[in-house]
């Protein structure tokens, strides 16, 4: 085995947004991409010697592939040891929990999120720091410098390494140890929650499907709900992972897990269902008839959190993203807890929870978290609706009826325009923007706006500062819309559109109840004159 230094040279498009670097897959199979990629990233590093990583992807097409490269560049800089799943696979939460469990200096993972998988479709790869969480923009700045100015990577002249088999390989004087992905992670969930009280759950009959979407989340949720706390066989459906998610998008909301969805809305629907995305760090939840929407789900969480062992204490504060729904706010009020609204990216809450100030996180894309890792976690956010199901004996539907009387309703959605022009999305945000200080006063459509604003967020702990992270504006009554572009996409643009309004009225259909906020947007906004589109590809 040596040592070969390949000369290059630098790779346009290789700048990491907020969820690392994502391309179509084909364009990491290109020569030199992603090895340009990984030798940036440990430039930015200022090297790999001595140092311990852990690595590990969600199995999508590529997976394997670009695991064995990584492995010989980890060798070839001079790596101490190399953590990886067996197969090279591990959920986005688990890995976040080798890194900071075994103290490493960090992990690489290999994942779109919630984006589709193959050949055609969609790849990325992301730095995650020692504390467990993304990577801040300062390192995400560091490593796109290094691919501007790279002329070199080095890597090994070796065998792949056999990752099939747990155990330990020399490689190069490196260690390569593979674990397996699920076991870890699965003593840390029963921890945290009453096991026994959830195993009671199913011995009274209890019924619940889990769709893993032919996603990462299938071997961790078989083995937690069916072997260890003895949910029916099958209960977990679509639970072997495959390289391009067996055809479908590996995203868990109504349009997406829509059989699971009709299922739990049907005549013969098990009490409880839920979704989970591409990495394992996404979910939804599902009642017999009815939907959990994210931001009811991160209310319900923080106001029961205390039911589960590892918060009986209680939380220390709650943080949101800026366009999930204030439901949590109104917990955290009624609680006497601080509540922070942050731009949209896990990175945002790292520093909230390494400084105590918060324990529980959520986004309205389908995130939730807490600080036993940082990411966010679907599986944990199953387990918790669990918990709380267990020592409540309600159902749902009812939870969801106490909860909302007590701390009142935000009825919420999301509407995603998917893979609109970027230019014409840009305009649209650009046009707003400009007259956002005027907007105070005018009347759209039934409502009218009391004030508007571009989020800029400073970070209480570290004073870092994020701004143009999305355009709110409230209206009178207190209903509120947010516009902001997403990066999470590879192909044009997605617009998303946030609609929010409180109402007093808990049984209003949701669709009803935020026509008012749509016709708002309608008339301040534009869409189909910016982006040609009349309807939301997705909403939820």
């Amino acid at each position: 085995m040596r040592v070969t230094t390949h000369p290059t040279r630098p790779i346009a498009g290789q700048k990491p947004g907020t969820s690392g670097l994502r391309k179509k897959t084909r364009v990491f199979m290109e020569p030199h991409y992603l090895e340009n990629f990984v030798q940036a990233l440990f430039n930015a590093l200022h090297g790999a010697e001595g140092k311990t990583f852990v690595l590990g992807g969600d199995g999508r097409y590529f997976n394997d592939r670009a695991a064995q490269v990584i492995l010989r560049m980890a060798a070839a800089q001079g790596a101490e040891r190399v953590i990886v799943g067996q197969g090279a696979l591990l959920s986005t939460p688990a890995a976040s929990h080798l890194i900071r469990a075994r103290r490493t200096d960090g992990g690489i993972i290999l994942s779109a999120s919630h984006n589709p998988g193959g050949a055609d479709e969609d790849f990325g790869i992301k730095f995650n720091t020692p504390n467990g969480g993304p990577a801040a923009e300062a390192i995400t700045t560091a490593i796109h410098a290094e691919t501007e100015r790279l002329s070199e990577y080095r890597i090994l002249e070796a065998h792949d390494i056999d990752l099939s088999h747990i155990g330990t390989h020399d490689l190069a004087g490196m260690v390569v140890e593979v674990v397996d992905p699920v076991a870890d992670y699965a003593a840390l969930m029963e921890e945290l929650f009453d096991f026994d009280a959830i195993r009671g759950l199913f011995r009274s009959g209890f019924r619940m499907k889990f769709d893993a979407m032919h996603a990462i989340t299938g071997p961790y949720a078989a083995h937690i709900l069916e072997h260890m706390l003895g949910a029916p066989m099958g209960t977990v459906v679509n639970a072997t992972p495959q390289p391009d998610f067996g055809g479908h998008h590996p995203d868990p909301n109504p349009t997406h897990a829509r059989l699971l969805y009709e299922h739990l809305m049907g005549d013969h629907a098990p009490e409880f269902g839920a979704a989970s995305d591409g990495d394992g760090d996404r979910n939804m939840i599902l009642g017999r008839g009815i939907y959990v929407s994210p931001s009811d789900s991160l209310a319900v969480i923080a106001a029961n959190a205390h039911l589960a062992p590892g918060w009986s204490g209680g939380l220390r504060g709650v943080a949101r993203s800026m366009p999930t729904s204030r439901a949590v706010d109104r917990v955290a009020a009624a609680r006497g807890w601080d509540a922070y609204a942050t731009p949209t990216g896990w990175k945002f809450f790292g520093s909230l929870l390494d400084s105590g100030r918060v324990s529980l996180c959520g986004e309205e894309s389908f995130g939730t978290g807490a600080d036993h890792v940082r990411e966010k976690d679907g599986l944990w956010a199953v387990l918790m609706w669990l918990n709380i199901l267990a020592h409540r004996r309600q159902s749902v539907a009812e939870v969801l009826a106490d909860h909302w009387r007590e701390y009142g309703r935000d009825y919420y959605s999301r509407h995603d325009y998917e893979g609109v022009d970027a230019a014409g999305a840009a305009a649209l945000m650009d046009a707003l923007r400009g007259r956002l200080d005027a907007l105070a006063g005018t009347v759209a459509g039934p409502l009218t706006v009391s004030g508007a604003r571009d989020f800029a967020y400073t970070d209480p702990v570290d004073g870092a500062t994020a701004t143009g992270q999305g355009l709110e504006i409230d209206f009178e009554g207190g209903a509120r819309a947010v516009l902001r572009l997403s990066g999470t996409g590879t192909e044009g643009a997605t617009l998303r559109v946030y609609l929010e309004r409180p109402e007093a009225a808990l049984d209003l259909d949701p669709a009803r109840a935020l026509e008012p906020v749509v016709q708002a947007v309608a008339a301040l906004a534009d869409i189909a004159g910016h982006t040609g589109r009349t309807a939301p590809d997705v909403v939820t």
